[in-house]
């Protein structure tokens, strides 16, 4: 098992940046894909940035795409979303969620593809 937390959300105005964490504990020896996502009111849950467990693959949605830059610290078990030139669409409560990676050094973009969730953070942006 796996426990993910999630922390650096907050209100920030257009324009701006935030840096969202993605803390893993439990079975953290084992190596691991981790996503973002994110869910807005009213709306579906949706993609937001991947990582493989080496963070030698990568891959955003277009949304998000030259603005946000996802990363990781193996030796933290701790994956890292930089959100910068932030818009009040990007308003939405941010998951990450984890996949056991088996020896396959790739990223995954949908959301059954991921095992283990953690609570949320929400991120606000005012206009």
């Amino acid at each position: 098992q796996v426990q993910l937390v999630e922390s650096g959300g907050g209100l920030v105005q257009t324009g701006g940046s935030l840096r969202l964490s993605c803390a893993a504990s439990g079975r953290t020896s084992s190596s691991y894909a981790v996503g973002w996502f994110r869910q807005a009111p009213g709306k579906e849950r949706e993609f937001v940035a991947a990582i493989s467990w080496s963070g030698r693959w990568i891959y955003y949605a277009d949304s998000v795409k030259g603005r946000f830059t996802i990363s990781r610290d193996n030796a933290k078990n701790t994956v890292y979303l930089q959100m910068n030139s932030l818009k009040p669409e990007d308003t939405a409560v941010y998951y990450c969620a984890a996949r056991l990676s088996n020896g396959s050094d790739t990223y995954y973009i949908t959301e059954r593809d991921y095992d283990y969730w953690g609570q949320g953070t929400q991120v606000t942006v005012s206009s």
